[in-house]
């Protein structure tokens, strides 16, 4: 078993600090608010004595700037900092300067669960930095979830990060506006909720409904074929439902904001192609 520091003991970095426990390694913990490691040490963990205090450091906190008031000027030689906080890719690139500055070295990270998945077999976490140090602690990180690397780029583990809240937040928000609506007509959204379950596992299945793969697919072809089912068509039909939402008095800032992409690329001579189309109006805003 290793040692290891947890920097940041909100709900993520707590729930880590105990995975690492009940895993058998030896945790210290740091947080700005030291009140908040007293449940941990009550649990086996030791108070670190500064955010440095170890040689690898697992950092959960609200952004990168966090870190950097954290660590202050200490010097980090030969420490690992792994990093699961949330920021920008180019703010991930610059932080692994800044380690590397004070002779550390960076490793990024996206954990891809919530607190109560952290530890389950379903986790799992994108990772960037260099490779060797990566495998170095797997064994450790591996306590917390799948380890999936990206690659050597520090930007790369947030950009695959943000890719799949991008794809989380506004298909459960979609989900909302759905369920809004059907409300308004006195349907419940536990009547509702079988076909919603049933759309999500179809897009990303390999059948008709496939849309994950096919889109992929033709993105990486540079050819959306739309004889069957024209952009055109999407555009009058996003046209309709943003109205159907307006008549039952729901919301509709983001349908209204997909309608005008749709309706750009339309405009933009590309409407007999199909909907994978939208995604060179989204390149070139």
């Amino acid at each position: 078993m290793s040692q290891v520091t947890v920097v940041g003991l909100g709900p993520m970095g707590s729930k880590m600090a105990e995975t690492f426990l009940a895993a058998g390694h030896e945790v210290a913990v740091w947080n700005r608010t030291a009140s908040k490691a007293e449940p941990l040490l009550a649990k086996g963990a030791r108070r670190a004595n500064t955010a440095a205090d170890g040689d690898l450091l697992v950092v959960s906190q609200i952004s990168y700037q966090a870190m950097y008031d954290s660590l202050g000027d200490a010097r980090l030689d030969g420490k690992v900092v792994v990093n699961l906080s949330s920021d920008t890719p180019g703010e991930l690139r610059r932080a692994a300067e800044w380690v590397a500055g004070r002779g550390g070295t960076l490793i990024t990270g996206g954990i891809m669960v919530p607190p109560p998945a952290i530890g389950l077999p379903m986790a799992y976490t994108f990772y960037s930095g260099p490779e060797d140090v990566v495998d170095q602690h797997r064994g450790t990180l591996e306590a917390l979830s799948k380890v999936t690397y990206v690659g050597p780029d520090q930007g790369l583990a947030m950009m695959f990060y943000q890719a799949q809240l991008l794809i989380f937040w506004s298909s459960l928000t979609s989900h909302m506006h759905a369920m809004a609506m059907l409300r308004t007509a006195g349907v419940s959204p536990l009547e509702f909720a079988p076909f919603a379950q049933e759309s999500f596992t179809q897009l990303g299945g390999d059948g008709p409904m496939g849309f994950v793969k096919s889109l992929a697919e033709e993105f990486a072809a540079g050819v959306y074929p739309g004889e069957l089912n024209s952009l055109h068509m999407q555009a009058v039909g996003i046209g309709h439902a943003v109205e159907a939402l307006a008549e039952a008095g729901v919301e509709t800032t983001v349908p209204e904001a997909l309608k005008r992409l749709f309706e750009r690329a339309d405009a933009e001579g590309r409407g007999h192609e199909g909907l994978g189309t939208v995604i060179e109006s989204i390149r070139k805003p």
